[in-house]
């Protein structure tokens, strides 16, 4: 936990309230989300329950099962699921835009939106990712066929699982991160993953204060958990008799829709106070600004949703089931980088970020107070345009003669640290050299060099490009890795077998 988040929590405790720490939205906030809320039957691995999904707060629609451990109402259900969640995807791929590439010398297509799925938590993350592992390899046909929509919906499933992951991702978000990204409550990090409780710290009704209202929200009789996980006392006293009854009405069909009514009756209000709150904390993230940087992030969603399509619409097949050497390296890369990238936009961004890396000397604030804006450096070959600006900050400086800062005002500019000079006073004195963002000429154009009298917030966190690392072909996986892929495993056995019997 970091020192800020820390005193965040503090102060949530002091006020009875949540304390923000942050002054912007750093996800993309869809106009048509859908929101998941699951139940999972306790006791099985991964046997699902029931769920409320929809697209509007009054446009809940409620799938069960009333036997979990029975496998053709399991696929009846994803059937049922898949029923609403494929139109969904498909009403997002009727618009496509041009994107240059190539430095405008070509161009490539992508949708001009793309579908956010949320569930309450990240254990209902979880239950879609191995909802989608348990279905994306199933058949129409064969042993045990299904229907053809449960194999597609496991694919999109498991999309929607591997972009969650994605650091900066609004695909497939959990309530619980998104809130606590933006607020820090007075409870512990594990009271957190509690929807009721969080929502209760956050934004708790007229006249209560934020503990009061959280540990209200800890009564399983008054706000149930938010899933996938059940109450054990609900399982017990309720559930476990209407799943007897619906199965012992096996040959009443008026018994067994009683049954089925009560079950139903039964577990909407189990997910109904969740599907509330889900919708209640959407419109807590909605009145957020929006951060600079959230659209870049999810025009990189829109990429990602466009390619998956067209890899479906192309007849790709599923995810397989674990990375090779070589995937699993660039895929550990690429998110390694999208996390860099992802920490220093929402610095750029959130003035409360920021400060934690300025607690860390990552970062300082300074005014001004001299500025050289035609400076021209001709000790090289040719003449270039190097103003000098100095800055007086109170803050510490950790940062050595010599190293590259950046400016949050001006991203692409790069400043050059030439002294660093402690006063009497306490402040110090800090001379840079600034070079970028001013154009190939002599002269810098009106505003790229800081005035006189300027604030700036100065950083070694940088924008600049990552490039990505070079990685060999799944051919030349080195011994140490696994060698290269077999291409045929059976054949090569059956190559064997035959040259032992001759």
């Amino acid at each position: 936990m970091s020192t800020l988040r820390a005193l965040a929590r503090a102060q949530a405790v002091a006020a009875g309230v949540a304390q923000p720490v942050a002054t912007v939205r750093h996800l993309h906030l869809a106009t048509r989300p859908l929101v998941l809320v699951p139940l999972a039957m306790a006791g099985e691995a991964h046997a699902p329950l029931a769920a409320l999904v929809g697209t509007a707060p009054d446009d809940a629609r409620l799938l069960i099962v009333p036997q979990p451990r029975n496998r053709d109402q399991r696929f009846r259900f994803v059937t049922e699921l898949a029923g609403i969640v494929l139109p969904w995807l498909d009403g997002f791929r009727g618009v496509s835009e041009a994107v240059a590439v190539d430095r405008g010398r070509d161009v490539r297509y992508r949708y001009v939106d793309a579908p956010q799925l949320w569930v309450p938590n990240p254990a209902g993350i979880t239950f879609l990712r191995l909802l989608g592992r348990s279905t994306r390899f199933r058949r129409p046909d064969g042993d045990y066929p299904v229907h053809p929509a449960v194999p597609l919906l496991g694919r999109w499933l498991t999309f929607f699982a591997e972009r969650a992951e994605q650091p900066g991702s609004s695909a497939l978000l959990a309530m619980t991160d998104a809130l606590t990204l933006h607020w820090a409550t007075g409870q512990s990090a594990v009271e957190d993953l509690h929807l009721p409780a969080l929502l209760g710290w956050i934004d708790p009704p007229a006249g209560w204060t934020g503990v009061a209202a959280a540990a209200r929200a800890e009564d399983p009789g008054v706000c149930p958990p938010a899933g996938p996980a059940t109450d054990p006392e609900f399982d017990n006293a309720a559930l476990a008799p209407a799943m007897a009854a619906w199965a012992a009405a096996d040959d009443d069909p008026a018994a067994r829709d009683e049954a089925y009514a009560e079950l139903v009756r039964l577990l909407r209000g189990q997910l109904a106070p969740t599907w509330e709150l889900m919708w209640r904390g959407l419109g807590l993230l909605g009145a957020l600004p929006p951060g600079a940087r959230v659209a870049g992030r999810w025009a990189g969603d829109r990429d990602a949703f466009t390619g998956y399509a067209e890899h479906l619409d192309a007849d790709g097949g599923p995810q397989p089931r674990r990375d090779g050497a070589v995937a699993a390296a660039v895929r550990l890369h690429r998110l390694e980088r999208a996390a860099t990238t992802y920490a220093v936009q929402r610095a750029y961004d959130d003035p409360l970020v920021m400060a934690e890396h300025r607690l860390t000397g990552e970062a300082f604030v300074g005014d001004v107070t001299l500025a050289d804006p035609a400076r021209v450096d001709d000790s090289g070959k040719r003449p270039v345009l190097r103003p000098r600006i100095q800055v007086v900050t109170t803050e510490p400086v950790r940062v050595p003669v010599g190293a590259t800062l950046w400016s949050t005002a001006r991203p692409g500019q790069k400043a050059k640290v030439v002294f660093v000079t402690p006063a009497a006073d306490g402040r110090t004195e800090v001379v840079l050299e600034l070079s970028g963002g001013m154009g190939r000429g002599l002269t810098a154009p009106p505003g790229s060099v800081p005035q006189v009298g300027e604030r700036l917030c100065l950083t070694t966190l940088s924008e600049a490009f990552l490039p990505a690392g070079t990685f060999p072909t799944a051919e030349e996986t080195p011994w140490t890795h696994g060698g290269p892929p077999v291409a045929d495993v059976s054949t090569r056995s059956s190559a064997g077998l035959s040259s032992v019997v001759g």
